[in-house]
């Protein structure tokens, strides 16, 4: 007879916080949200902490290089999609991993031989005053000289004049080596008052640029998730399929973390995965693994070696999962259940393995409700695909600005690994997710603050300074319907007809 569980699945939407005790000393600007994204032992510190409990999904509309350096600058980790070739997906993580904070890799480039008319559509088109000119024109060329706004007056040139006859030459130029640490560099910006600062190789070819704001901003982002050789720090999705091959590449190329991409975790193809990985690779290799929804399935992860655990099955919001398959359950109800399963692990073991709430995330506040029930982290899809640094084409729909998003269960995607069961068979025999569109939202850096000035504002309202403190404090209350419908604006007429959706994020 088939078991039936007493209790509805419930939605974050469907509880909330209930006040605590809020001390003199309990001040947003106190609150620290750093959290452990990999497995560790009573007494230790974990390999991997994230400074903010974001992660990006492990999604083709969501998480490519660009995505990783913005959300590893603020604090947090994207892990790279992995429904593409695995040559393309290292080099997406080796451009992350050479990346310099402060260092920018030239999109803007001349060569002698283009024209003013060529400096114009290059502005209009990047928006930069400051242009290389390289002998090929490209961003590594040999560097021959700069344009700037300085350079150039439109109102008393022609357009077809070259660039060679109004750069400023390469011997009269400022330039650092690639040795030059971004302190120095701006050291060398502030003494000889430049603007920016060509870093060159050994050869004089162009390497990166810096600039002067770009060094401010730098400074102004202490969260930054960096590692021992202060590179950014970035994950990768991995499937249960082609490990023995992607897995090398992706280590070769400096990932700091993978994650096996699945729509079910309890499966002994993740079983098989993680056991490989820990064949060749030991504990050097930190691997999660997911997604389950129950104790039985973190249990037999937790078991399996997984360094940290995916909770959620049908919840995102582009996932139609629980409608072609009927499998799944509600998000908070999973994340009580397999946070508990992990406080009896880590009292029985001695080894405590973080878990991630991946899907059913709607408004802001949704990430404390998810917190607060235990998860150490949350995995967000839609809420990123907003921004400007996600992969996908901004577009203009009916006079709005969206972004495309598409679900790797969508035909789009086709990542049939996902939703692998095993067997000979390759390929998707129906969709899994949708293809859509979301309200563009701007930059990443501008929302996650806002986001998280959110979190730590209740997060004091319920007296925590510290996630563990929050999910040791917390006092949640199942709420009705009636009440959800209170909470938000309501018997009022609104002076703005838009809908409100301004804090809703997955």
């Amino acid at each position: 007879m088939a078991y039936y569980f007493d209790e509805p699945s419930r939605t974050f939407n469907e509880y909330l916080l209930v006040p605590g005790y809020s001390s003199a000393k309990c001040i947003p600007q106190d609150v620290s949200l750093k959290t452990p994204l990999v497995k560790y032992r009573r007494g230790e510190e974990p390999a991997i902490s994230l400074n903010i409990p974001m992660v990006s999904a492990i999604m083709q509309a969501v998480s490519d290089d660009g995505m990783a350096i913005a959300l590893a600058t603020e604090g947090g980790l994207s892990f790279i999609y992995g429904s593409q070739s695995i040559e393309d997906q290292a080099a997406m993580v080796a451009r992350v991993k050479d990346y310099k904070a402060g260092f920018v890799t030239s999109d803007a480039n001349l060569s002698p031989e283009m024209t003013l008319a060529d400096v114009v559509a290059l502005k209009d088109k990047h928006g930069h005053s400051t242009m290389p000119v390289t002998e090929d024109g490209t961003a590594h060329g040999k560097l021959v000289g700069v344009v700037t706004d300085r350079d150039y007056r439109l109102s008393r040139m022609s357009m077809d004049e070259k660039v060679a006859s109004f750069m400023t030459p390469r011997e009269n130029m400022i330039v650092a080596p690639m040795d030059t640490s971004l302190k120095v560099a701006n050291d060398i910006i502030w003494d000889n008052k430049l603007n920016s600062l060509p870093v060159v190789d050994d050869e004089d070819h162009l390497m990166y640029l810096v600039f002067r704001k770009d060094y401010d901003s730098h400074k102004s982002n202490p969260n930054e998730m960096l590692d021992a050789h202060k590179r950014y720090q970035v994950g990768a999705g991995i499937n249960t399929r082609d490990y023995a091959e992607r897995v090398p590449a992706l280590v070769e190329a400096g990932a700091d973390v993978l994650c096996i991409d699945s729509s079910e975790g309890y499966s002994d193809w993740q079983k098989f995965t993680l056991e490989w990985i820990r064949e060749h690779y030991g504990d050097s290799v930190k691997v999660g693994a997911g997604n389950v929804v129950d104790a039985e399935g973190f249990r037999f992860l937790a078991d399996a070696g997984a360094d940290f655990i995916k909770i959620g099955i049908g919840g995102g919001s582009i996932c139609i999962t629980r409608e072609q398959k009927g499998i799944g359950r509600g998000q908070a109800t999973a994340t009580i259940e397999v946070a508990k399963a992990r406080d009896e692990y880590f009292e029985e073991t001695g080894v405590y393995i973080p878990i991630c709430s991946d899907g059913g995330i709607v408004y802001d506040h949704h990430l404390t409700l998810a917190l607060a029930m235990g998860a150490d982290f949350v995995m967000l899809g839609r809420y990123f695909a907003r921004f400007d640094e996600s992969p996908t084409n901004k577009v203009n729909i009916n006079g709005s600005y969206m972004k495309e998003y598409w679900g790797e269960g969508s035909a789009r995607a086709r990542n049939w690994q996902r939703y692998d069961l095993g067997g000979d068979k390759k390929g998707m025999s129906f969709e899994e997710g949708v293809d859509s569109y979301v309200p563009y939202a701007g930059t990443l850096k501008d929302n996650v603050d806002l986001t998280l000035s959110k979190v730590k504002s209740t997060m004091c309202n319920c007296g925590a300074l510290t996630i563990p403190e929050l999910q040791e404090k917390a006092k949640l209350t199942v709420v009705s319907s009636t009440s959800i419908v209170e909470g938000g604006a309501h018997d009022v007429v609104l002076k703005d007809k838009t809908p409100y959706v301004s804090s809703s994020i997955h």
